[in-house]
């Protein structure tokens, strides 16, 4: 099996070793659970507007595919904005806790660049192959992982509709995991103050 779908399919759990250093090694203060936390919701956010248009697409774990060329929405502005709203989740999270900082979420963000441009590097094998000339030209003008502010207005292909419930579903265990590292660090706060 291509290593590539080895790291797809394992990519939720990849980066659970960040998180257990991170809570290890925390030395929260106020301000930086409070500046770690903004970043955290803007990762979580620009996952939620992706998630409410590409739906359950977005956890297999199964084969690469897609049903939809999504080129609206976050999808307008940068081609992987999953994997961009996690890199920004993981970096506020390593601002919340101060573990090893900055050397552990910088390797974080390291780590995570390489396995996601694995991860991209197949995806976009298949969309490719199951869109051809269409996916060509959305690449050629919307950046892999840093946002351009210029919204793509091309794409031809029918697109699904955004659906904030489906995506907050969709979201359950993120958001779960955010309360639950929050509160955890709000606690090694709390104890050492």
């Amino acid at each position: 099996m291509d290593f590539r779908q080895r790291l797809f399919q394992y990519r939720s759990y990849t980066p659970v070793p960040f998180l257990i250093l991170m809570v290890i090694f925390a030395q929260p203060t106020l301000l930086n659970l409070i500046i770690g936390f903004c970043v955290v919701l803007l990762g979580e956010f620009i996952r939620l507007w992706a998630v409410a248009l590409a739906g359950s697409e977005t956890r297999t774990t199964g084969p690469v595919g897609g049903t939809f060329l999504i080129t609206r929405g976050p999808f307008a502005y940068v081609r992987n904005p999953l994997y961009l709203g996690n890199m920004l989740m993981y970096l506020g999270i390593g601002i919340m806790s101060m573990a090893l900082f900055p050397w552990l979420p910088v390797v974080a963000l390291i780590y995570l660049m390489f396995q996601y441009s694995l991860i991209v590097s197949l995806e976009e094998e298949y969309l490719l192959r199951a869109f051809g000339p269409e996916y060509v030209q959305y690449c050629e003008s919307v950046p892999r992982f840093f946002p351009r502010l210029k919204k793509y207005s091309g794409g031809m292909d029918p697109q699904p509709e955004l659906d904030w419930s489906r995506g907050l579903v969709s979201e359950k265990r993120t958001l779960q995991a955010i309360g639950l590292l929050t509160l955890v660090l709000v606690i090694i706060l709390s104890m050492r103050g």
